[in-house]
């Protein structure tokens, strides 16, 4: 999933570049003028039905579900991985290769089991006014949508009683049964999610939680290591891997991490190097 930072997204494409890959590239619908990809080994599609990604919104659901049925309609795959256009591999294909065959059949989910909090419950448990305009500083957004919010909570409303949500990032790697699994509730997916706020986070999780696929998720103790990437967080924060974490990042067990900026391209090779993917 990519919207800006091109440069950087043919970088990760060319690091993927391998004839045991397909990559599919979703294209914000906001960007008006589609960047020149190219890859030589792997098949690269770039989906025609691009979604207009607003942040917090479904509408990150709904970008996710083109790539997975683009993806599926190619396929099948052994994994499907779900990546942004920040993001880079800290490991070589062959290493990723490898560990997915040795783990073939297991699920790739970052889960945070904290239980239904009481953030979880405001994101995806009450109605949110105007959901594609969360980042909105206009007040005849923000005014109409912190009051239903505040009624909702002294009244006790709430909706989507009686499913057990669970969240965590979401970046995932999943199998093709799972994938096949999450469109056959597609519709139901949208239905529930629709006016909630970062639903990406709670979808996968949640569906693949009250499914038989609950079983072979690879680990529920570490967000992190549940999807095997590498995401730093400050304060809450998503913040970008910069210079001074060029020793973590070769210390990370974790196959993927996100996410780079592409003003540093010194510290990007670096980080290539750490895959073997530069010299």
């Amino acid at each position: 999933m990519a919207h800006n930072q091109f440069d950087l997204l043919q970088i990760l494409v060319s690091c993927l570049d391998d004839p045991r890959n397909d990559i599919f590239v979703h294209v914000d619908a906001k960007v008006s003028r589609m960047p020149e990809l190219h890859a030589d080994r792997a098949g690269l599609y770039m989906p025609d039905n691009r979604v207009d990604v607003r942040w917090g919104d479904v509408s990150v659901v709904e970008a996710e579900y083109a790539l997975f049925e683009a993806a599926l309609n190619n396929g099948p795959y052994q994994y499907y991985h779900l990546l942004s256009g920040a993001d880079l591999p800290l490991k070589s294909q062959d290493y990723i290769h490898d560990f997915f065959d040795e783990h073939n059949g297991k699920e790739f989910i970052g889960y945070t089991l904290t239980g239904i909090t009481p953030e979880v419950v405001r994101k995806v448990q009450r109605w949110h006014l105007f959901p594609r305009q969360f980042r909105s500083k206009s007040m005849a957004v923000r005014i109409p949508r912190a009051v239903l919010l505040r009624l909702q909570e002294r009244l006790g409303i709430k909706r989507n009683k009686g499913i057990a949500f669970k969240k965590g990032t979401q970046w995932v790697s999943i199998t093709d049964g799972l994938v096949r699994y999450l469109v056959e509730h597609k519709d139901w997916t949208l239905r529930k999610f629709r006016n909630t706020f970062c639903s990406d986070e709670v979808f996968v999780q949640t569906l693949c939680w009250q499914s038989p696929f609950q079983t072979s998720i690879y680990n529920t103790e570490s967000d992190a290591e549940g999807c095997m990437r590498a995401i730093k967080w400050e304060n809450g924060c998503l913040i970008d891997w910069c210079e001074k974490d060029i020793e973590t990042l070769k210390d990370s067990p974790a196959l993927f991490a996100r996410k780079f900026n592409s003003s540093d391209m010194g510290f990007i090779r670096e980080v290539l190097q750490i895959g073997g993917y530069a010299s």
